[in-house]
Protein backbone atom coordinates (compact mmCIF):
# COMPACT_ATOMS: atom_id res chain seq x y z
CA UNK A 1 0.00 0.00 0.00
CA UNK A 2 1.39 3.22 -0.76
CA UNK A 3 2.01 5.65 1.83
CA UNK A 4 3.05 9.22 0.96
CA UNK A 5 5.65 11.14 2.82
CA UNK A 6 5.08 13.63 4.78
CA UNK A 7 4.96 16.93 2.89
CA UNK A 8 3.46 14.76 -0.09
CA UNK A 9 0.92 16.80 -2.24
CA UNK A 10 -2.87 15.85 -1.65
CA UNK A 11 -3.43 13.20 -3.69
CA UNK A 12 -6.72 13.75 -5.61
CA UNK A 13 -8.49 10.58 -6.42
CA UNK A 14 -11.29 12.45 -8.67
CA UNK A 15 -8.50 13.46 -11.10
CA UNK A 16 -8.40 10.10 -12.67
CA UNK A 17 -12.22 9.95 -13.39
CA UNK A 18 -11.97 13.09 -15.00
CA UNK A 19 -12.35 11.81 -18.19
CA UNK A 20 -13.99 8.19 -20.10
CA UNK A 21 -10.65 7.53 -21.55
CA UNK A 22 -8.73 7.95 -18.73
CA UNK A 23 -11.20 5.93 -16.72
CA UNK A 24 -10.94 2.96 -19.28
CA UNK A 25 -7.27 3.05 -18.54
CA UNK A 26 -6.77 3.11 -15.24
CA UNK A 27 -9.70 0.35 -14.75
CA UNK A 28 -9.04 -2.41 -12.29
CA UNK A 29 -10.56 -5.42 -13.61
CA UNK A 30 -12.12 -6.03 -17.26
CA UNK A 31 -14.81 -7.82 -18.08
CA UNK A 32 -14.97 -9.56 -21.19
CA UNK A 33 -16.82 -11.99 -23.70
CA UNK A 34 -13.85 -14.69 -23.34
CA UNK A 35 -14.86 -15.00 -19.28
CA UNK A 36 -18.56 -16.15 -20.54
CA UNK A 37 -19.56 -19.58 -20.25
CA UNK A 38 -23.62 -19.84 -21.20
CA UNK A 39 -26.09 -22.62 -20.25
CA UNK A 40 -28.29 -24.38 -22.18
CA UNK A 41 -31.26 -26.79 -21.58
CA UNK A 42 -32.00 -29.10 -23.78
CA UNK A 43 -35.44 -31.14 -23.92
CA UNK A 44 -37.01 -34.10 -25.50
CA UNK A 45 -39.32 -33.04 -28.71
CA UNK A 46 -39.45 -31.83 -31.85
CA UNK A 47 -39.53 -28.36 -33.23
CA UNK A 48 -39.64 -26.65 -29.57
CA UNK A 49 -38.09 -23.41 -27.97
CA UNK A 50 -40.29 -22.95 -25.52
CA UNK A 51 -39.66 -19.88 -22.66
CA UNK A 52 -38.90 -20.56 -19.40
CA UNK A 53 -41.26 -18.56 -17.52
CA UNK A 54 -39.50 -17.82 -14.19
CA UNK A 55 -36.68 -17.04 -16.41
CA UNK A 56 -37.89 -14.71 -19.25
CA UNK A 57 -35.40 -14.71 -22.60
CA UNK A 58 -33.88 -18.46 -21.93
CA UNK A 59 -35.99 -21.43 -22.92
CA UNK A 60 -36.13 -24.92 -23.39
CA UNK A 61 -34.68 -26.59 -26.93
CA UNK A 62 -35.20 -29.94 -28.62
CA UNK A 63 -32.40 -30.91 -30.12
CA UNK A 64 -33.75 -30.03 -33.55
CA UNK A 65 -33.49 -26.47 -32.43
CA UNK A 66 -30.20 -26.52 -30.58
CA UNK A 67 -27.68 -26.18 -33.59
CA UNK A 68 -29.40 -22.82 -34.06
CA UNK A 69 -28.76 -21.62 -30.48
CA UNK A 70 -25.72 -22.71 -30.51
CA UNK A 71 -24.44 -21.19 -33.78
CA UNK A 72 -25.98 -17.87 -32.72
CA UNK A 73 -23.98 -18.34 -29.34
CA UNK A 74 -20.69 -18.90 -31.33
CA UNK A 75 -21.14 -15.80 -33.41
CA UNK A 76 -21.54 -13.57 -30.40
CA UNK A 77 -18.10 -14.64 -30.03
CA UNK A 78 -19.09 -16.80 -26.36
CA UNK A 79 -16.39 -19.28 -25.78
CA UNK A 80 -18.26 -21.69 -23.97
CA UNK A 81 -21.48 -23.34 -23.25
CA UNK A 82 -23.12 -25.34 -20.32
CA UNK A 83 -25.29 -28.53 -21.75
CA UNK A 84 -27.91 -29.68 -19.38
CA UNK A 85 -30.24 -31.99 -19.97
CA UNK A 86 -34.31 -33.21 -19.42
CA UNK A 87 -35.00 -36.68 -21.03
CA UNK A 88 -38.11 -37.99 -21.81
CA UNK A 89 -37.70 -40.59 -19.18
CA UNK A 90 -37.57 -40.86 -16.17
CA UNK A 91 -36.79 -43.32 -13.32
CA UNK A 92 -35.57 -44.15 -10.15
CA UNK A 93 -31.80 -44.45 -11.36
CA UNK A 94 -31.40 -42.16 -13.76
CA UNK A 95 -30.85 -44.71 -16.08
CA UNK A 96 -31.16 -42.06 -19.24
CA UNK A 97 -28.37 -40.28 -18.48
CA UNK A 98 -26.23 -43.30 -19.07
CA UNK A 99 -26.97 -43.66 -22.60
CA UNK A 100 -24.94 -43.24 -25.83
CA UNK A 101 -27.81 -41.68 -27.60
CA UNK A 102 -29.15 -39.72 -24.49
CA UNK A 103 -29.96 -36.64 -24.86
CA UNK A 104 -26.79 -34.65 -23.40
CA UNK A 105 -24.87 -36.94 -25.50
CA UNK A 106 -26.75 -36.01 -28.63
CA UNK A 107 -26.50 -32.31 -27.80
CA UNK A 108 -22.89 -32.64 -27.69
CA UNK A 109 -22.89 -33.63 -31.46
CA UNK A 110 -25.29 -31.24 -32.71
CA UNK A 111 -23.17 -28.48 -30.84
CA UNK A 112 -20.03 -29.46 -32.15
CA UNK A 113 -21.24 -29.68 -35.89
CA UNK A 114 -22.96 -26.11 -35.55
CA UNK A 115 -20.19 -24.56 -33.64
CA UNK A 116 -17.03 -26.89 -34.07
CA UNK A 117 -14.71 -24.61 -32.40
CA UNK A 118 -16.88 -24.29 -28.99
CA UNK A 119 -16.49 -25.20 -25.94
CA UNK A 120 -18.50 -28.06 -24.98
CA UNK A 121 -18.82 -28.36 -20.92
CA UNK A 122 -21.58 -30.81 -19.80
CA UNK A 123 -23.23 -30.71 -16.80
CA UNK A 124 -22.66 -33.87 -15.09
CA UNK A 125 -25.84 -35.60 -11.94
CA UNK A 126 -28.32 -37.41 -12.24
CA UNK A 127 -31.58 -35.08 -10.57
CA UNK A 128 -32.87 -34.14 -13.84
CA UNK A 129 -32.78 -38.13 -14.75
CA UNK A 130 -34.07 -39.31 -11.96
CA UNK A 131 -38.05 -39.34 -11.00
CA UNK A 132 -37.62 -38.30 -7.24
CA UNK A 133 -35.14 -35.20 -8.38
CA UNK A 134 -32.41 -36.23 -6.35
CA UNK A 135 -28.71 -35.75 -7.24
CA UNK A 136 -28.25 -40.32 -7.66
CA UNK A 137 -29.89 -43.64 -6.52
CA UNK A 138 -31.77 -43.52 -2.88
CA UNK A 139 -30.91 -46.18 -0.15
CA UNK A 140 -32.93 -46.38 3.24
CA UNK A 141 -30.60 -44.49 6.05
CA UNK A 142 -31.78 -43.67 9.68
CA UNK A 143 -35.22 -44.13 8.96
CA UNK A 144 -35.40 -42.03 5.95
CA UNK A 145 -34.54 -41.82 2.34
CA UNK A 146 -31.36 -40.14 1.16
CA UNK A 147 -28.69 -40.56 -2.05
CA UNK A 148 -26.48 -43.46 -1.44
CA UNK A 149 -23.81 -41.79 -2.11
CA UNK A 150 -21.09 -44.82 -3.12
CA UNK A 151 -23.64 -45.94 -5.77
CA UNK A 152 -24.23 -42.26 -7.34
CA UNK A 153 -20.24 -42.42 -7.75
CA UNK A 154 -19.91 -45.80 -10.19
CA UNK A 155 -22.90 -43.99 -12.11
CA UNK A 156 -21.25 -40.77 -12.51
CA UNK A 157 -18.12 -42.72 -13.63
CA UNK A 158 -20.14 -44.34 -16.22
CA UNK A 159 -21.81 -41.02 -17.16
CA UNK A 160 -18.78 -39.15 -17.63
CA UNK A 161 -17.47 -42.08 -20.06
CA UNK A 162 -20.45 -41.69 -21.95
CA UNK A 163 -20.01 -37.97 -22.16
CA UNK A 164 -16.33 -37.81 -22.91
CA UNK A 165 -17.13 -40.73 -25.78
CA UNK A 166 -19.89 -38.19 -27.51
CA UNK A 167 -17.14 -35.38 -27.83
CA UNK A 168 -17.48 -33.36 -24.58
CA UNK A 169 -14.42 -30.90 -23.92
CA UNK A 170 -15.08 -30.60 -20.27
CA UNK A 171 -16.78 -32.60 -17.87
CA UNK A 172 -18.30 -30.25 -14.91
CA UNK A 173 -19.38 -33.23 -11.87
CA UNK A 174 -22.54 -30.86 -9.63
CA UNK A 175 -23.94 -33.27 -7.37
CA UNK A 176 -21.54 -32.98 -4.38
CA UNK A 177 -20.92 -36.50 -4.40
CA UNK A 178 -17.65 -37.25 -1.54
CA UNK A 179 -15.03 -38.65 -3.35
CA UNK A 180 -16.88 -37.78 -7.19
CA UNK A 181 -13.61 -36.57 -8.65
CA UNK A 182 -11.94 -39.18 -7.87
CA UNK A 183 -14.32 -41.92 -9.06
CA UNK A 184 -15.06 -39.99 -12.44
CA UNK A 185 -11.21 -38.98 -13.03
CA UNK A 186 -10.24 -43.03 -12.52
CA UNK A 187 -13.76 -43.38 -14.84
CA UNK A 188 -12.23 -41.42 -17.50
CA UNK A 189 -8.81 -42.55 -17.55
CA UNK A 190 -9.36 -45.53 -17.51
CA UNK A 191 -11.67 -45.24 -20.78
CA UNK A 192 -8.66 -43.82 -22.21
CA UNK A 193 -9.53 -39.58 -21.72
CA UNK A 194 -6.88 -39.04 -19.51
CA UNK A 195 -6.43 -35.47 -21.21
CA UNK A 196 -10.55 -34.59 -20.28
CA UNK A 197 -10.73 -31.92 -17.75
CA UNK A 198 -12.93 -31.36 -15.14
CA UNK A 199 -14.69 -28.56 -13.50
CA UNK A 200 -15.96 -29.72 -10.73
CA UNK A 201 -18.94 -27.58 -8.53
CA UNK A 202 -16.36 -27.98 -5.63
CA UNK A 203 -18.77 -25.24 -3.27
CA UNK A 204 -21.83 -26.04 -4.36
CA UNK A 205 -24.13 -24.42 -1.60
CA UNK A 206 -27.81 -25.38 -0.88
CA UNK A 207 -29.33 -22.21 -2.03
CA UNK A 208 -32.80 -20.75 -2.27
CA UNK A 209 -31.33 -18.85 -6.02
CA UNK A 210 -32.03 -21.96 -7.78
CA UNK A 211 -35.93 -22.25 -7.80
CA UNK A 212 -36.03 -21.26 -11.89
CA UNK A 213 -33.41 -23.38 -13.03
CA UNK A 214 -35.20 -26.22 -11.14
CA UNK A 215 -37.99 -25.07 -13.09
CA UNK A 216 -36.00 -24.98 -16.25
CA UNK A 217 -34.03 -28.39 -15.78
CA UNK A 218 -37.69 -30.29 -14.45
CA UNK A 219 -35.50 -31.25 -11.15
CA UNK A 220 -37.12 -30.27 -8.31
CA UNK A 221 -37.43 -33.27 -5.67
CA UNK A 222 -40.31 -35.12 -4.50
CA UNK A 223 -39.21 -35.02 -1.06
CA UNK A 224 -37.19 -33.16 1.19
CA UNK A 225 -34.29 -31.13 0.11
CA UNK A 226 -30.52 -31.16 -0.96
CA UNK A 227 -29.07 -30.37 2.48
CA UNK A 228 -27.40 -33.78 3.21
CA UNK A 229 -25.17 -33.39 0.23
CA UNK A 230 -24.56 -29.87 -0.80
CA UNK A 231 -23.47 -27.24 1.70
CA UNK A 232 -24.50 -25.23 4.38
CA UNK A 233 -24.75 -21.59 3.22
CA UNK A 234 -23.26 -20.60 6.80
CA UNK A 235 -19.78 -22.13 6.33
CA UNK A 236 -16.81 -20.70 4.46
CA UNK A 237 -14.12 -22.96 6.03
CA UNK A 238 -15.73 -25.74 4.90
CA UNK A 239 -15.56 -24.54 1.10
CA UNK A 240 -11.75 -24.71 1.28
CA UNK A 241 -11.89 -27.94 2.57
CA UNK A 242 -14.33 -28.99 -0.12
CA UNK A 243 -12.10 -27.45 -3.09
CA UNK A 244 -8.83 -28.88 -1.52
CA UNK A 245 -10.64 -32.54 -1.71
CA UNK A 246 -11.82 -32.14 -5.09
CA UNK A 247 -8.17 -30.91 -6.21
CA UNK A 248 -6.39 -33.48 -4.41
CA UNK A 249 -8.87 -35.84 -6.31
CA UNK A 250 -8.03 -34.57 -9.88
CA UNK A 251 -10.03 -31.18 -10.66
CA UNK A 252 -8.55 -28.74 -12.86
CA UNK A 253 -10.74 -26.54 -12.15
CA UNK A 254 -13.71 -25.65 -9.18
CA UNK A 255 -16.91 -23.52 -9.18
CA UNK A 256 -18.66 -22.02 -6.58
CA UNK A 257 -22.34 -21.65 -6.92
CA UNK A 258 -24.01 -19.65 -6.62
CA UNK A 259 -21.94 -16.38 -7.20
CA UNK A 260 -23.26 -13.36 -5.49
CA UNK A 261 -24.01 -14.11 -1.89
CA UNK A 262 -20.35 -15.98 -1.90
CA UNK A 263 -18.44 -13.76 -3.16
CA UNK A 264 -16.31 -13.80 -0.21
CA UNK A 265 -16.07 -17.50 -1.02
CA UNK A 266 -14.95 -16.65 -4.14
CA UNK A 267 -12.32 -14.64 -3.04
CA UNK A 268 -10.93 -17.05 -0.64
CA UNK A 269 -10.82 -19.54 -2.87
CA UNK A 270 -8.48 -17.59 -5.34
CA UNK A 271 -6.50 -16.92 -2.77
CA UNK A 272 -5.70 -19.81 -0.96
CA UNK A 273 -5.65 -22.01 -4.53
CA UNK A 274 -4.81 -20.24 -7.09
CA UNK A 275 -6.30 -22.63 -10.03
CA UNK A 276 -8.53 -21.65 -12.79
CA UNK A 277 -12.36 -20.20 -10.66
CA UNK A 278 -15.47 -20.73 -12.21
CA UNK A 279 -18.71 -18.60 -10.32
CA UNK A 280 -22.25 -19.59 -11.57
CA UNK A 281 -24.51 -16.85 -11.45
CA UNK A 282 -27.61 -18.65 -11.01
CA UNK A 283 -31.28 -18.68 -11.87
CA UNK A 284 -32.15 -16.39 -8.85
CA UNK A 285 -29.99 -13.90 -9.49
CA UNK A 286 -30.65 -13.29 -12.98
CA UNK A 287 -34.32 -13.29 -12.61
CA UNK A 288 -34.15 -10.64 -10.10
CA UNK A 289 -32.64 -8.25 -12.50
CA UNK A 290 -35.15 -9.56 -15.09
CA UNK A 291 -38.19 -8.98 -12.76
CA UNK A 292 -36.63 -5.28 -11.32
CA UNK A 293 -36.04 -4.49 -14.57
CA UNK A 294 -39.47 -5.39 -16.35
CA UNK A 295 -40.84 -2.70 -14.06
CA UNK A 296 -38.42 -0.15 -14.57
CA UNK A 297 -36.58 -0.23 -10.93
CA UNK A 298 -33.51 -0.76 -12.35
CA UNK A 299 -31.47 -0.36 -15.75
CA UNK A 300 -30.78 -3.95 -16.60
CA UNK A 301 -28.04 -3.10 -19.17
CA UNK A 302 -25.90 -1.38 -16.50
CA UNK A 303 -26.93 -3.97 -13.09
CA UNK A 304 -25.77 -6.52 -15.25
CA UNK A 305 -22.57 -5.26 -16.30
CA UNK A 306 -21.81 -3.94 -12.84
CA UNK A 307 -22.70 -7.75 -11.10
CA UNK A 308 -20.67 -9.63 -13.28
CA UNK A 309 -17.70 -7.35 -12.98
CA UNK A 310 -18.21 -7.99 -9.54
CA UNK A 311 -18.08 -11.41 -9.71
CA UNK A 312 -14.49 -11.69 -11.67
CA UNK A 313 -13.35 -8.77 -9.41
CA UNK A 314 -13.76 -11.39 -6.43
CA UNK A 315 -11.23 -13.35 -8.12
CA UNK A 316 -13.54 -15.82 -10.64
CA UNK A 317 -11.54 -16.18 -13.84
CA UNK A 318 -14.68 -17.32 -15.49
CA UNK A 319 -18.61 -16.80 -14.92
CA UNK A 320 -21.32 -19.23 -16.08
CA UNK A 321 -24.51 -16.55 -16.79
CA UNK A 322 -27.68 -16.51 -18.50
CA UNK A 323 -26.84 -13.46 -19.15
CA UNK A 324 -24.18 -14.28 -21.74
CA UNK A 325 -25.97 -13.44 -24.74
CA UNK A 326 -26.35 -9.83 -23.57
CA UNK A 327 -23.57 -9.07 -22.36
CA UNK A 328 -21.06 -10.44 -25.51
CA UNK A 329 -23.58 -7.88 -27.33
CA UNK A 330 -23.24 -5.17 -24.94
CA UNK A 331 -19.40 -5.47 -24.65
CA UNK A 332 -19.22 -5.46 -28.69
CA UNK A 333 -21.20 -2.04 -28.39
CA UNK A 334 -18.91 -0.90 -26.00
Amino acid sequence: MFQPPAGYPLHRPRRLRSHPRLRELVCETQLSVDDLIYPLFVYHGTNLRREIPSMPGQFQLSLDRLGEAVAEVAERGIPAIIVFGIPAHKDARGSAALRDDGIVQEAIRIAKRAAPGLLVITDLCFCEYTDHGHCGPLVEAGGRRDVDNDATLTLLAQQAVSHARAGADVIAPSGMMDGMVQAIRGGLDGAGFGNLPILSYAAKFASGYYGPFRDAAESTPSFGDRRTYQMDPANSDEALREVALDLAEGADMVMVKPALAYLDIVRRVKDAFGVPLAAYNVSGEYAMIKAAAARGWIDERRVVLETLTGIKRAGADMILTYHAPDVAQWLRQG
